[in-house]
């Protein structure tokens, strides 16, 4: 069962990394169905033994991701800029928020791992172990092309409830499987903004 780290919502920074064992504190509706598709899923292993492995994946991206998600966003808008579609203004929402990026490629590497080698009933975080700001994985978009780009604030883009940061642990994952992320981060957003120069 893919479940997400928005299940944990609210932590505080001293209780980073997030492991398994964090409480479950969801801030958004999405969070909230995610906790309930996580313990529907354990219920299952335990009332009917089915063999139910879960995952709680932090954010993962990478090309063909939606731009609806913030890396893929950004890209898209620095592709379409270049190509003289808009004004060299990139919209944002909250850069500060941190958080745990993997590349998409890794994320489907240990799904199948889980599949194989999880234990029926547990709970695994697929994550990078590393948080990033925004702002920074903004940056380091930014400082792919060539062209001067004004970075403004959109209140649209704001949430209503953010999370402040979402840093995670692999550890019990890694000990099971041998997982661990492949592919830099860097590397991932070549490859996103190159998908989105292609798709522009």
């Amino acid at each position: 069962v893919a479940c997400s780290s928005e299940e944990y919502g609210l932590v505080m920074p001293d209780e980073t990394p997030i492991t398994e064992d964090n409480p479950l504190r969801p801030l958004s509706p999405y969070g909230v169905s995610k906790v309930a598709q996580d313990l529907l899923g354990y219920q299952y292993f335990r009332s009917y033994g089915m063999q139910i492995v879960r995952t709680r994946a932090f954010n993962h991206t990478g090309p063909r991701r939606g731009h609806v998600f913030v890396c893929s966003d950004f890209a898209k808008q620095i592709a379409e800029i270049e190509k003289g579609l808009h004004a060299p203004i990139i919209f944002t929402g909250n850069l500060e928020a941190q958080r745990d990026f993997t590349d998409v490629r890794d994320m489907v590497r240990g799904y199948l791992l889980a599949l194989e080698q999880g234990e029926p009933g547990e709970v695994y975080q697929l994550c990078s172990g590393k948080a990033l700001a925004i702002s920074e994985l903004l940056s380091l978009l930014l400082s792919m092309t060539d062209v001067a780009i004004e970075i403004r604030q959109d209140p649209a883009r704001l949430r209503p409830s953010d999370v402040p940061i979402l840093l995670g642990s692999y550890a019990k994952f890694h000990k099971q499987t041998g997982w661990e992320p492949q592919i830099p981060f860097k590397q991932t957003m070549a490859d996103l903004l190159n998908y989105w120069r292609v798709r522009t």
